[in-house]
């Protein structure tokens, strides 16, 4: 990891530390209130560890949301929408047991106090309800602070050797970033992809974003190595592991980096010229 990455990465838990206990918080002053309006007194200690419980587990849940929407990104089309759609569920059960526990370990275990948290099928819908929102609300968080927090672009600059010939495609890139530069070997890349007005290389795993169009990058890759299969992919067709049929006529393509990304129709004939596909 660079010392860029580190920093980014030091700048999202800050956020989030700052987030959550902001949430804490207010969340105490509206249970004291719902309280209080019911003629019910609660200690406010009582209520502030409830929500640092709940909250806590939220935390924990934070990196797997992050992969989730890395692996599955949103703009990646009505599957992966459906794959966050199914993650509510795993997402509510593990928030609504770990707060439950973290509770019971605290009043019961710790402070001898008496506290239930009855897990019946109206108490579970009501946490699953919640939970919708949570997740919404959080996912919205994660894409926001990317882009706030997205690494400062980089140029990509093109290193033919001394005898090859003018018009002759490159073999790597040096990618520029805060006055370094990392060398990219074609070969090595993955598969790119779209975003606004960059481009974002994916390399062993690793994610250089620079600024340049798709088209513009396109041609100056090997036609013959990579290939356009959508408006926002181009793909390295010796990373390709596997296509599939999907819907409307649009294939689904898997990469050895465990990637998926769309065939779509407009561009599979150029896609079957280098690698016909046989059903």
């Amino acid at each position: 990891m660079t010392a860029e990455e580190r920093s980014i990465l030091w700048r999202h838990v800050a956020v989030w530390a700052v987030l959550l206990t902001v949430s804490v918080f207010a969340h105490t002053h509206v249970e004291l209130a719902n309280e209080a309006r019911r003629g019910e007194t609660v200690p406010y200690g009582r209520v502030f560890a409830i929500e640092v419980c709940s909250h806590l587990v939220v935390a924990a849940l934070l990196p797997v949301l992050y992969w989730m929407h890395r692996r599955w990104p949103i703009r990646g089309g009505a599957r992966n929408v459906a794959i966050h759609v199914a993650g509510l569920v795993p997402f509510s059960i593990i928030h609504t047991l770990g707060m439950a526990a973290l509770r019971l370990l605290w009043f019961s275990g710790i402070l001898g106090e008496a506290y239930s948290f009855p897990l019946t099928i109206d108490r579970l819908t009501f946490e699953f309800a919640k939970d919708v929102v949570n997740y919404a609300m959080l996912s919205g968080a994660t894409q926001l602070l990317r882009l706030l927090f997205r690494p400062q672009p980089a140029a990509v600059v093109a290193q033919p050797t001394a005898a090859a010939p003018v018009n002759a495609l490159p073999e790597r890139f040096a990618v520029r970033k805060r006055g370094k530069e990392i060398m990219v070997e074609v070969a090595d890349i993955d598969w790119i992809e779209a975003a606004g007005n960059y481009a974002v290389l994916h390399v062993g795993g690793e994610t250089l974003e620079i600024r340049s169009s798709l088209t513009k990058l396109e041609g100056e890759l090997d036609p013959k190595r990579f290939v356009r299969v959508h408006k926002s992919y181009v793909v390295n067709v010796a990373r390709i592991a596997e296509v599939t049929p999907w819907i409307s006529g649009d294939w689904r393509i898997r990469l050895q980096d465990g990637a998926e990304v769309n065939l779509s129709r407009r561009y599979r004939q150029r896609f079957e010229a280098l690698v016909p596909v046989r059903s």
